[in-house]
């Protein structure tokens, strides 16, 4: 069924429609949205990053820059990864609960990868560390090459909170049928900048974070 391109019916001589009077308790149209400021908002372009990390205002260590797309930087894995201790009682979600209570640390030799079993999570961290400045923020991703196999890169979590220096630590999670192996080096996930309307520092729990 086609649907209705107006509320209000056009009159016989195709004049502009005529719509009933608005009811005074009725809510006044929303104001147009301003135009976002250049100074603040807005997710950074390639041309963007790319002028960003001249100035210092975002370092990547080490950078590769075939790894900057069109409005993003692709990050990949380290050999470091911490997998979930089976037959553990119930862990409580506690603002003083740590992971590295649960699970264990494993280094992957060169050459050789982390294997995960369907329906399995285990943490990952990036080899890039990420330093923003103060008016800079972002979201860490998965790709859709690797979303499409089953896997969640990145659970939950995926805010970067403004004025970072650190590795990035993943969740990733595999929801194929499959047994999946992580190959150090493989870029795995992608970092959105977006720049703040102010600036901010993060000084939480894993400013300086490790695996």
């Amino acid at each position: 069924q086609k649907m209705q391109a107006q509320i209000c019916p056009s009159t016989p001589d195709q004049q502009q429609p005529k719509c009933e009077p608005q009811s005074p308790f009725a809510p006044s149209p929303s104001p147009p949205l301003p135009l976002m400021a250049a100074s603040g908002g807005g997710v950074l372009s390639h041309d963007d990053i790319m002028r960003s990390i001249e100035r210092g205002d975002i370092t990547i260590t080490p950078f590769n820059p075939q790894a900057v797309g069109c409005a993003s930087v692709d990050l990949t894995l380290s050999n470091e990864f911490r997998y979930f201790i089976p037959g553990r009682s119930t862990v409580h979600l506690l603002e003083t609960t740590d992971y590295k209570d649960i699970t264990e640390k494993v280094l992957v030799p060169e050459g050789e990868f982390f294997t995960l079993n369907p329906g399995q999570c285990c943490l990952a961290i990036t080899q890039e560390r990420v330093k923003l400045a103060p008016s800079l923020c972002g979201f860490l991703e998965g790709r859709s090459r690797f979303a499409r196999l089953g896997i969640f890169v990145h659970i939950t979590a995926s805010f970067m909170q403004p004025g970072i220096n650190n590795q990035q630590v993943l969740e990733i999670f595999n929801a194929s049928n499959n047994t999946v192996a992580l190959h150090p080096g493989a870029r795995v996930c992608q970092f959105i900048f977006l720049r703040l309307s102010g600036e901010a520092q993060y000084h939480g729990r894993f400013a300086a974070q490790e695996l």
